[in-house]
């Protein structure tokens, strides 16, 4: 269940509520006239069922809501009605399997942001690796790719793909590209540092290192792993029920790919920023591509998923109420 908070100026509230009245998807609805300041207006709450809101939020901004108001989309955690309850068995599909594009998409935004907090990640999960790295240590590995915050921009690839935002397309690359390139190179710095001091030597980096070799030797698993991660991860951030993102972290190997290259340019191993870079670009777009054709297998069955019925009766009561003078 999903509560759709929606405020409007005045002259948009009847178009509004006759579009909410007419779906069997809203359980409840309430239109507080007069509450809006800004914008001057009204305010509306409504209760839906979580699988037949796309149709209703692509109707409201049809309407230009999102032009003249604000529409807000929450998650109901608990609710208790029988109203509700029909509602949600009455729309078509499973509510566990809805995909809300509007939070997708939000979230996508959100995740791909180019910020200092973004950066600050990037780069610490990155210095991690590269102690990993040194220290043939996996259990750093594995703390390093669940700090990395780089799947949310992975995922806005696919989802600007499928739903065709170039704005978010360009947001995402830009944060991928940047991020790793600054994470780099703090950890390059980082590296020619603990060389200098005597702390890490060329051994460390291109010696025999059981735990971490395959960081850099790319192979078909790689791909493999990279693509069934990414489709995993893309459904937990989809669903209504989250699960599984944390295991999406630690199966794919971008952010310690990343730190071994580092480590190489710091200490010209060649060989291991080769392998250490293929390895990071087979990963990415093994899971960019997976991202993608997730989303757009969603967008596929969800298109074939009958929209709500009219619920006219509803609609009639609400209308014969004309709004109250100003």
């Amino acid at each position: 269940m999903l509560r759709l908070t929606v405020t409007i100026p005045g002259e948009l509230t009847e178009q509004v509520t006759k579009v909410l009245a007419d779906s069997t998807a809203v359980s409840t609805l309430s239109v507080l006239r007069g509450a809006a300041v800004r914008p001057l207006g009204d305010v509306i709450h409504a209760d839906v069922a979580r699988e037949g809101a796309n149709v209703l939020v692509d109707r409201l901004r049809e309407l230009g809501v999102h032009e003249g108001g604000t529409l807000q989309i929450e998650p109901v955690t608990t609710w208790i009605s029988r109203a509700g309850f029909e509602a949600d068995e009455e729309t078509p599909g499973s509510s566990a399997d809805a995909v809300v594009w509007a939070q997708v998409a939000q979230r996508s935004y959100d995740d791909s942001e180019l910020n200092w907090t973004y950066l600050s990640f990037m780069s610490l999960a990155t210095l991690i690796a590269g102690v990993a790295i040194v220290l043939d240590s996996q259990i750093l590995v594995i703390g390093a790719m669940v700090l990395g915050p780089e799947f949310g921009a992975i995922a806005a690839l696919g989802v600007a793909l499928v739903r065709r935002r170039t704005l978010l397309l360009a947001v995402a690359a830009r944060a991928l590209v940047v991020g790793f390139v600054v994470a780099i190179l703090v950890t390059c710095l980082a590296g020619l540092v603990g060389r200098g001091l005597g702390w890490v030597t060329l051994d460390d980096i291109s010696g025999r290192r059981p735990a971490t070799d395959f960081i850099y030797a790319p192979d078909k698993w790689s791909f493999i792993v990279a693509v069934l991660a990414a489709a995993a991860g893309v459904l937990s951030l989809t669903s209504a029920k989250l699960g599984g993102l944390s295991g999406v972290f630690i199966s794919v190997t971008t952010i310690p790919a990343a730190g071994n290259v580092a480590l190489g340019l710091a200490f010209g191993a060649w060989d291991e920023v080769r392998g250490s870079g293929l390895q990071l670009v087979v990963n990415l777009v093994g899971m960019a591509l997976a991202g993608w054709l997730t989303l757009a297998l969603q967008a596929a069955v969800w298109s074939r998923v009958p929209a709500p019925r009219s619920h006219s009766r509803l609609s009639r009561h609400v209308h014969a109420e004309p709004p109250p003078p100003r």
